[in-house]
This record gives C-alpha cells, sequence and structure tokens, in this order.
C-alpha cells in the first residue's frame, strides 16, 4: 500500500475532525477496505496525522485525517479594551473585536498549515449543527490561508459507524456559511453584553458588600450572561412565588363506599370550597338526605402512548427524572458513547426519524441482549403485532436524526454506572418508539346524593404493549365494583375533611429545562452549560432532589434588575435573540443586521441600568453587609470624593439619588452614616482628578458642578469646579442659599413613588430595606462637614398606628404586617411592610416606637390623635412639611423639626431672619402690624422671601396668610400658594385652627 505523496495521480485529501478521538474513529472505519492506516505525530501530540489510501467517486485519493480540539479561535477585544479598567464598560459595546487562534492551539494551527500546502482537497468531518459548522469555517480560514487552491468538502454524518461514515464520503457537500455566520452573531453579542454587564456589577458591587455566599470575595467575578440570567430568572420567580404563598384552608367532602366486590372512593365534583360555612350547610344536606343513586356508568378504552423519539432536551430531562444525573453529565457520558460508536450524535432537536431509516435493522441488533432481546425480537415478529412506526414529534433540525443506539452491547467493561443507565434509556426508549401503545379499559361511576355529585374512576390495563420494556413509565389503576344507573346504596362513609392550600414545589432540573426549551434560552447543545455556571458563580444552588433554589446573591441582583424595571432576568430578550440567529440562519436576516439591533437595544438597556444603579446597591444591602474595605481596585475610581473622615474606614463617594438629588456619602452606609447632601439646583455633577491642596484629610477630588439657571442667582456662574472639603466659598453660599430650596423646585416625590401621566402616585413593586439620612451640614474650612446627628431625616414613609396600636400603611391605610431583617447589620431587628406588594411602604417597629411626639407636639384641640402626622413622607419636603404651628420642637442647639419625625425643619423668620423661629412666635410682636388687629400691608409687598420656603416656613401658623379671589389662600408675604387643607373637613380653602367645626 502506497503512503508516500499519493503518487499514480491520486488526490491529496485533507480530512479534518472535531477532536481526536472521531479523527481516529473516522480514519479506522474508511481504512478498513485499504488493509489498515499509518499514524504519526503531528505539530500538537494530541492531535495525531492518520494516512491511507481511499476512492471518493470512483478518483483515487490518499486522506490524511487529523482533527482539531473545539472551537479553533476565540472571539476577544482588542489589546486596549481588555484590561477591565482601560474603559468604560459602556465602550464595549462597539469596541473593535477580532477572531484569532490563542496560544494553546498554535501547534494546532501550524499543523494544518503544514498539511494543507501539500494538499488539493479539505474535507471537513466537524459536528453537522451550527456550532460544527462554525468551526469549519475557522478551519478553512486556516487552511485557506496556507493554500487558497484547495478544494472545499463537507462530510454530513450522525454516527460513528460503518454505514454512515461510507455514505458522508460518498455523498459530500459544501459547507453552509449561514449556519457559522449565526454563530459568529451570537458569540459576538454574547461577548459585549456578558463582558459590559459583569465589569458594571463586579466593579460596582464586588468590594461594597461582604459576599459570604462566594466563599473568598475577594476574586469573585459577578458575571453576567444572557441566557444565564433569564435562567436564574426561572428559579428567582418560582422561589418567589413559594415565599408570597399564603396557605389557605380549604374544605371538600369525601365519600367511599364498600361492598363485597372492594371500596370505591368517590371525589366531590366541587373539589373544594374556601368557605366553611357553604361546606357545611352543603355537608349536612348531604348527611341528613344520605341515600346515593348511581345517575352514570362509562365504560371506555383508553390508549397511553409511547413517546416521541429522543432529542437532545428529553435526554437530558429524563435522566434527570429518572436517575437524578445532572444535565451537564448526562451530555458528558452521552458524548463519551457517541464518539466510541454505541448512540448516534447526541445533540439533536430533532423527534421523528425520517422515512428512509431502516429502523428493523437497529431493533435487531439488540435482539442478542440478555435483558430486553426478547422484547426486541416480540417486535420484530408480525404475528406479534406488535410494532408500530415512530410518532413525529413535530421537529426536525434537518442535521441529525433523533437518538438511537448504533451499536449493540451488552456492558463494557470501562463502563461506569450512568455509562450503563444512559445507553440502557436510549435503547430501551427507542424499541418503546417503535411499539404499540398501552390499552387499558376505564370506568367511571358518578352518583347523587342530595343533590350533589360525586365520581370515582378505576382503569384496568387490558396490554401493556410498549410498558414491557420501558420500565420508566408506569401506568396503574383501581378496579371499581360493579355499579349499575339507578342503583341506590348508602355509604359507608361521608365526611368533610379540611386541607390547606401548598405552593409550587422548586424547580427540578427536569423542570428548568423545560422551562428553557420553552422560552428560547440557549440551544440543546448549551442549556446544560448554562445551568452549570448557575451553581459554579454561586448564583443557585441544587439539593440531592435535583431542585433548584437562588443563592443570596442571586436573589439580590435579579431583584436590583427588577427594582429597575427593566426585564433583563425574563427570558422575552433573549428568545428574540436567539429567533433572529435562527433568521441568520436560514438566511431571512443578515448577521450585520441582527448584530446591529440587538446590540443597541441592550446598550440603551445598559445605560439605564448603569444609571439606576442605586437600585442594585439596595437589593445587595437587603442580603448582605457593607464592606469596610477601600473601594479601589475594582471600583470606578472617578467616583470616589475622599476619604472618610468620619468611619476612617471607607470612601466618600458622589451619588445621585432617583429623585434627582446629589449627594456625597460614605460607602460604609449603614455602619457609618457621614453624608453631603449637594445643592438641589444642581442639574449634574462629575468627580474629576483635580485634587485640592488645601483641605484635608485627603486626598479630596474636586467637583465639577453644573447649576440649573434659573435656580440661582445671576452672579453666579452655572459651571463651577468646587470643592466640598470646606475650602470653597462659593458653593458654600450656594449651599446656603439651597436650604431655602429654589424658585422652581417642586415637591419631591416620596422615594419610589413616580407620578403617572395623570398624575397618581404610584408605589414600585418593591422597597428597599435601608434607610437614608439627611444630616444638618455644617462647613469648616480645611475639615470633614461636621454632622449633626440631631439633623438626621429618614427618607422613608414613617409607620402610622391606628387607635389600638397596630401600624397602617400609610398609603393604603391598610395593617401593616410584623417581619424580621435577615441583614449582618440589621439581622434581628423587626420591621413593618405593607401587605400590598405593589406598596413600597416600610418603618422599623423600633423607629415607629420611638417616633412619640416631642416639643410641642400634634395634639390638636378636643383631644386629637397625632398619628395623622407621623406619616410624613419624604414627598411632603416640598409641599406640605411642617403647615400650621402644631407637630414642631427643638432640639438642645434650638434647631426646629417635626415632632412626629425628627425631620428638620429649615427656614427662618421672615421678620427678623432668626432661623430658630417663624414669625408667629417673632418677638416684637407688636411692631410693624405684627398683632392680631391692625396688620400692615407692607409685609405683603415684601419681594425677599425665597420660592424655597414651600419647604420650610409656607403659610405657617394662621399669620402671613391670605386669599386671591378664588379663596386660594397664599404667604402674605410672597403671594406663592399654600397648597393643603383642613385635616377636620377638608375643605382647601382654610386650615384647621379656623374651621368652623373645630371643638365639635
Amino acid at each position: 500500500m502506497h503512503h508516500g505523496g499519493g503518487g499514480g495521480g491520486a488526490i491529496r485529501v485533507l480530512n479534518v475532525a472535531e477532536k481526536p478521538s472521531v479523527a481516529k474513529s473516522v480514519a479506522e472505519i474508511l481504512s478498513r477496505p485499504s488493509g489498515g492506516m499509518r499514524s504519526r505525530e503531528g505539530r500538537s501530540r494530541y492531535n495525531r496525522v492518520f494516512e491511507f489510501d481511499y476512492s471518493i467517486g470512483g478518483r483515487a485519493c490518499h486522506m490524511l485525517v487529523t482533527s482539531v480540539t473545539g472551537h479553533l479561535m476565540e472571539l476577544e477585544f482588542d489589546d486596549r479594551f481588555r484590561r477591565w479598567h482601560s474603559c468604560d464598560p459602556a465602550d464595549l459595546f462597539h469596541a473593535p473585536v477580532r477572531k484569532s487562534v490563542p496560544q494553546d492551539k498554535q501547534d494546532i494551527k501550524r499543523t494544518l498549515e503544514e498539511e494543507a500546502r501539500k494538499c488539493q482537497w479539505l474535507l471537513l468531518w466537524l459536528d453537522c449543527d451550527r456550532e460544527g459548522e462554525n468551526i469549519a469555517y475557522e478551519v478553512i480560514d486556516i487552511c485557506a490561508g496556507a493554500n487558497s487552491r484547495l478544494n472545499i468538502w463537507r462530510a454530513r454524518f450522525s454516527a460513528l459507524i460503518d454505514r454512515e461514515i461510507h455514505e458522508a464520503v460518498q455523498h459530500l457537500d459544501r459547507p453552509n456559511k449561514l449556519f457559522a455566520d449565526a454563530v459568529d452573531a451570537r458569540q459576538e453579542i454574547d461577548l459585549r453584553i456578558g463582558a459590559s454587564f459583569t465589569r458594571f456589577q463586579t466593579m460596582l458591587l464586588k468590594d461594597a458588600f461582604v459576599l459570604d455566599d462566594t466563599g473568598d470575595d475577594r476574586n469573585i467575578i459577578l458575571s453576567y450572561g444572557p441566557c444565564q440570567f433569564p435562567t436564574l430568572g426561572f428559579i428567582v420567580e418560582r422561589f418567589w412565588e413559594i415565599q408570597a404563598h399564603e396557605p389557605e384552608e380549604f374544605w371538600t367532602i369525601n365519600c367511599s363506599h364498600t361492598s363485597d366486590e372492594g371500596t370505591a372512593s368517590f371525589g366531590w365534583i366541587r373539589g373544594h370550597l374556601f368557605d366553611y360555612s357553604s361546606a357545611v350547610v352543603i355537608y349536612e344536606m348531604c348527611v341528613e338526605e344520605p341515600m346515593a343513586t348511581v345517575q352514570n356508568v362509562r365504560n371506555q378504552e383508553k390508549l397511553k402512548y409511547p413517546p416521541y423519539p429522543l432529542s437532545t432536551i428529553e435526554l437530558q430531562k429524563r435522566a434527570s427524572r429518572y436517575f437524578r444525573m445532572s444535565s451537564e453529565h448526562t451530555m458528558k457520558v452521552a458524548e463519551e458513547l457517541y464518539q466510541a460508536g454505541f448512540i448516534s450524535y447526541p445533540r439533536t432537536e430533532t423527534d421523528n426519524f425520517s422515512p428512509n431509516t431502516d429502523l428493523h435493522s437497529i431493533v435487531h441488533e439488540q435482539v442478542a441482549h440478555p435483558n430486553w432481546g426478547t422484547y426486541a425480537q416480540r417486535l420484530l415478529d408480525p404475528e406479534a403485532r406488535l410494532w408500530r412506526n415512530p410518532s413525529n414529534g413535530g421537529h426536525d433540525d434537518k442535521a441529525h436524526p433523533p437518538i438511537h443506539p448504533t451499536k449493540f452491547s451488552a456492558g463494557e467493561t470501562n463502563w461506569t454506572d450512568n455509562h450503563k443507565k444512559l445507553y440502557e434509556l436510549v435503547v430501551r426508549h427507542f424499541l418503546a418508539c417503535c411499539s404499540q401503545p398501552a390499552v387499558g379499559a376505564e370506568t367511571t361511576v358518578e352518583i347523587d346524593i342530595a343533590g350533589e355529585q360525586f365520581n370515582a374512576s378505576g382503569r384496568v390495563v387490558l396490554a401493556k404493549n410498549y410498558l414491557d420494556v420501558y420500565r420508566f413509565d408506569s401506568w396503574g389503576g383501581t378496579l371499581l365494583p360493579t355499579y349499575i344507573i339507578g342503583q341506590q346504596f348508602v355509604p359507608t362513609t361521608l365526611t368533610l375533611d379540611s386541607g390547606m392550600t401548598r405552593p409550587p414545589p422548586l424547580l427540578a432540573e427536569a423542570d428548568l429545562l423545560g422551562c428553557m426549551d420553552k422560552a428560547g434560552i440557549g440551544t440543546d447543545a448549551t442549556m446544560h452549560d448554562h445551568i452549570k455556571k448557575l451553581l459554579d458563580r454561586c448564583y443557585a444552588t441544587k439539593d440531592a432532589n435535583t431542585r433548584f433554589s437562588p443563592t443570596n446573591l442571586g436573589e439580590a441582583l435579579v431583584m436590583g434588575y427588577d427594582e429597575m424595571g427593566y426585564e433583563l432576568w425574563k427570558p422575552y430578550l433573549r428568545s428574540m435573540m436567539e429567533a433572529d440567529m435562527k433568521s441568520v440562519s436560514i438566511g431571512t436576516k443578515s448577521k450585520s443586521e441582527v448584530l446591529e439591533n440587538c446590540l443597541q437595544q441592550m446598550k440603551a438597556c445598559f445605560l439605564d441600568a448603569r444609571a439606576n444603579k442605586v437600585k442594585l446597591f439596595d437589593a445587595m444591602g437587603t442580603f448582605f453587609a457593607r464592606s469596610s474595605r477601600p473601594v479601589n481596585e475594582t471600583q470606578n475610581s472617578i467616583e470616589t470624593v475622599r476619604p472618610c473622615a468620619a468611619c476612617n474606614e471607607s470612601e466618600m463617594f458622589l451619588k445621585q439619588r432617583p429623585t434627582g438629588e446629589f449627594m456625597v456619602g460614605c460607602r460604609g452606609f449603614p455602619q457609618c452614616r457621614n453624608v453631603v447632601w449637594l445643592p438641589r439646583s444642581l442639574s449634574g455633577a462629575a468627580v474629576t482628578d483635580q485634587v485640592c491642596p488645601t483641605c484635608a484629610p485627603g486626598p479630596v477630588y474636586k467637583i465639577q458642578f453644573k447649576f440649573r439657571r434659573r435656580d440661582i442667582p445671576p452672579n453666579f456662574d452655572v459651571d463651577h469646579l468646587g470643592c466640598i472639603g470646606g475650602c470653597d466659598d462659593i458653593l458654600k453660599e450656594l449651599m446656603e442659599l439651597s436650604r431655602f430650596g429654589s424658585h422652581s423646585q417642586t415637591a419631591t416625590p416620596a422615594r419610589n413613588q413616580s407620578q403617572t401621566a395623570s398624575g397618581v402616585r404610584q408605589g414600585s413593586s418593591r422597597q428597599d430595606l435601608h434607610t437614608s439620612f439627611h444630616p444638618a451640614v455644617q462647613f469648616t474650612n480645611g475639615q470633614t462637614p461636621v454632622v449633626n446627628p440631631q439633623g438626621f431625616r429618614s427618607t422613608h414613609t414613617q409607620s402610622s398606628g391606628n387607635a389600638s396600636g397596630q401600624v397602617q400603611c400609610t398609603s393604603c391605610r391598610e395593617p401593616c404586617v410584623l417581619r424580621t431583617a435577615n441583614t449582618e447589620a440589621n439581622r434581628g431587628r423587626k420591621f413593618y411592610k405593607c401587605q400590598n406588594l405593589a406598596c413600597g411602604f416600610f418603618a422599623w417597629e423600633d423607629d415607629v416606637e420611638n417616633s412619640a411626639p416631642r416639643g410641642r407636639g400634634v395634639r390638636g384641640r378636643g383631644g386629637r390623635s397625632s398619628t395623622r402626622q407621623s406619616s410624613a413622607s419624604a414627598g411632603r419636603r416640598g409641599g406640605t412639611q411642617g403647615r400650621g404651628r402644631r407637630g414642631r420642637g427643638r432640639n438642645a442647639d434650638g434647631m426646629m423639626f417635626v415632632a412626629a419625625t425628627g425631620e428638620p425643619v429649615h427656614g427662618s423668620c421672615f421678620i427678623c431672619g432668626d432661623p430658630t423661629h417663624f414669625a408667629n412666635n417673632s418677638a416684637p410682636r407688636g411692631r410693624g402690624g405684627r398683632g392680631r388687629r391692625g396688620r400692615s400691608s407692607s409685609r405683603q409687598s415684601s419681594e425677599s422671601a425665597s420660592a424655597g420656603r414651600r419647604g420650610g416656613t409656607q403659610g405657617r401658623g394662621r399669620r402671613g396668610r391670605g386669599r386671591n379671589a378664588d379663596g386660594m389662600m397664599f404667604v402674605a408675604a410672597t403671594g406663592e400658594p399654600v397648597y393643603g387643607s383642613c385635616f377636620i373637613c377638608g375643605d382647601p380653602t382654610h386650615f384647621a385652627n379656623v374651621c368652623p367645626n373645630l371643638g365639635r
């Protein structure tokens, strides 16, 4: 046999398989007619080269067979974008990418180049799916680069058996570029989305929290994947369903009758009732007239059909259900069985056999098996009439047949128990597909008791058929006594039984695979990888029953994105992407079109997610304690302003709240509550790399401020580079002006509330569990702002109690439920939460207990309760805060606060300017028409009042107010309207102190 250069006019053919084991199997099968093959090493010692002579279409060929090891190339960003801190993660959506051979596969590349230069044909033996087609084009790029004159062919096969391989090599095809383009599009989309969101999540959260779920949280990567996160979403959503379930008691009536032929149990046709009284009334009617009358007896034949031919998803689901094998391990074992030639290609979506498939010969190979050989023999016997052509499941990927046995084995010596189980499942499943359905006789008896209907069913299996070989299915039943229509009897038992509703179970792996398949998440070849990544990333856990639960980390991430309103954890986006990939593979959409549309959509989601990153922080804070580590490695350093001088452990960073306000707060919150509130007149702020040379402790980075022109005096610039360390006089002056608000400042909505188009305030779906504080800040030159501890005010809605002391939601007016926090910082601390899931009300129990009125209190005339005042929502700061004299007090520094909440009241007396009181308590009451009689009109023409007094001094007390022609109240000194109404009668034209109903 000639092994040289293929002389005598023989065509030199370079054959490339996807794995070394496949290359060896193909070479062994094709070389048998010529007497064997010769093997030599290539550049890579793991990828040998096999040589032999063969004839293709009557033409003599000298075959060289070698292999790659999966994908030969990797898609990656250019070097300048590969480091995590090299760019803004948003830039990764359009950063240049390249596909190249990694260093560890350079030897394989050199082998292909060297062999390609000496050959005329390139014959590709890659797996016949999209992924295999993409690898084929990677091989083409390398080989065609070394020899542009190559004639390129594709072999299509589904099993490593002689018949399939010889058939494939004699009917060669061309590679499918559309399949390869679809994979290229998916790879680029996954790379860009995954890298941008992964960097964003990791840099934002890794060092900010103690991630105890992950072990070594210093090296953790909080990865995001377009398939991985929707898969996690299925697990979290089921977990939330279970958590939200509230057991409810129900009642049902059960009846049984025992005769000589046995016992029949009858079920109530209503099922069950949740109203106990109704159930008792019906039950007593049945007890008073217990005679049962048979109204109907139905006898009918029932068929239990065998399963459809086996696809990859069904193989994984059934292996999980029958053997509790993970989907990842199932695919590993199946791949090994395929490479050894015992089963067909295990990655297929097809669940129907081609009419050309010789099914009888496949069955005939199993006749000698000791366990199912007898059944296979019966199946082939025409007299047994057991044969039935397999049903059509309706799916065909046009690449591979359903999974079926390709070679007989009674068990190999190197097989594990899982190899034996999986091979048995494939064989029994195939034999069952070719069998008649099981036949049974089903009897249904309907009876009437006092007008109530009951029924009982029984079944007898007449012919097991496929159930004889498919031991994984069962079809049992009970035999009913004989009944005839009109027969009457008294029930042996008639009981009213109670039960409780139960939540759905956690998702098992088979259920999760079904959800992914139904939603189009991943492919049959990748679903098990997505599940494995969830476990590897500590986003979910799997118990001994293969049921999944989210970890705190997984739940927090899903909760954070859910808070944003974006359903990034839902399957819809990925499902649309998968549909686009399919469109590329069949040529209805171009690769560039799909890339542009998908990336544009996901970049918009990314930018919005980053703008709402506070939601991720709040969600993580629900489950994890804040870390005291300095955030300098993974957190974007441009947000850091200065070290925190209050705790000396963390850094202070610039942050924008959802309400639009800017602040500089400590990362150690809630352990450290040091915060500087920046002027409300800001429209933007960004930390620069310029360090203040004056302020200490440093470094203190300057901030580029941008103010709204309408909100600052005309002598100030809208752009200002300032320092919060205390040295910036301009910033201090603007902050002082901001204490009185701005002329155009509107009422700030409460946290987690938004205004709809109709102006109706709506709560978000979930309220974060951390409480932010607004301390009164005073600047001292060169020092950290001094925080007045009495100036703290909660941004959350405080609970209001009813007369009995039970806490009510201030939005829904419904009683709240008392729950216990589980974070490390607040573990064991109790809080109130609204029962309405759409409401965001939240309050700590000890805050409610400590919210007793201070100062003058809030009790009005006639002993009216103060609970109305304790519901001060953050949204009222701008419009109604502290109206009237009632409900105010002073702390030790003379600072006024709202008695019910402890929130500071900003503003000052418009007579003397003293910030420790308002005009109604000003000392010179008799001057300038200050008394109740003979008021001077000069004050009404004053133009010095700032618009910002809406939040602090607007309309306090009866003094200083007037009415316009419509009866609308306004502040006499400024002409600004006073918003609100009388809390006695609800009239918006006056307050309670002048209400005609006062004292009634």
